[in-house]
């Protein structure tokens, strides 16, 4: 009988991490700041962890933004990103952890490593190196089931959250300039047609992905949809520019 009663929780348990998975999850949030850093977007690695995680599928959003009403309604439909860091002599390294309403980890990458001596290259390396467990995973939504929150305790339904419009997740501006890409050791250095530098792109382990720097501000330059944009935060703000690029 204790044989049948262990066969049966141990079922149960294996029952309900199975049903418990990232492909139970259609969004990610992403907060403003990680834990392990000081500042809000440190290193860039807040909009990179965002627009990795939607390399992956996921639609994410930051923290700060409005959200669509079904989330707005229920946070319990989103996973929450949180970086956690190993410290190694000489070698920078990050874990990616999607958490559930309840603090739950629910996926923890590999270790992703870099040994470069520069932070932001450091920081930025280890972040797209722990990524690839998770690319490993192909990951896909499962519409079919339900994420809901175990309570506590029984207690009265509160108030319906009001219900908040869908938002764009950033101010789109568009840069029609043609912008030549020149490549070097590192990945490329973005010309306008004067010729002057504009901007430089540092490669990461993800196709059509870099680390942007245009003297002003940092971030992503991505492509999405056949398109090119650059994203960075601006006044606490995520700003979006369109990019005309021609490699």
């Amino acid at each position: 009988m204790k044989v049948v009663a262990l066969f049966l929780a141990v079922s149960f348990a294996i029952t309900a991490r199975a049903q418990n998975s990232i492909n139970n999850y259609k969004y990610v949030l992403v907060p403003e700041r990680f834990d392990i850093f000081k500042t809000d977007n440190q290193y860039g690695l807040n909009t990179l962890t965002k627009a990795l995680l939607e390399n992956v599928g996921f639609t994410t959003f930051m923290t700060n933004e409005a959200l669509p009403a079904e989330l707005a309604a229920n946070k319990c439909n989103a996973l929450k990103a949180e970086l956690t860091e190993k410290k190694k002599f000489l070698t920078t390294v990050l874990i990616l952890q999607l958490k559930d309403c309840q603090g739950t980890v629910i996926y923890q990458s590999g270790e992703g490593k870099s040994r470069e001596k520069e932070w932001q290259a450091a920081y930025s390396e280890a972040l797209n190196n722990a990524f690839n467990s998770l690319n490993a995973a192909h990951y896909k939504y499962d519409s079919s089931t339900v994420v809901k929150a175990v309570p506590a305790t029984v207690a009265p339904a509160p108030p319906a959250a009001p219900v908040v419009p869908a938002a764009t997740p950033a101010t789109v501006a568009e840069n029609t300039n043609v912008l030549y890409a020149q490549p070097n050791a590192n990945g490329y250095q973005l010309i306008d047609t004067a010729p002057k530098k504009v901007m430089s792109l540092l490669k990461t382990s993800q196709q059509d992905s870099f680390i942007a720097d245009d003297g002003v501000s940092k971030g992503i330059v991505f492509r999405k949809n056949g398109e090119w944009f650059f994203e960075y935060y601006k006044d606490d703000k995520l700003v979006s520019q369109k990019l005309n690029i021609k490699f």
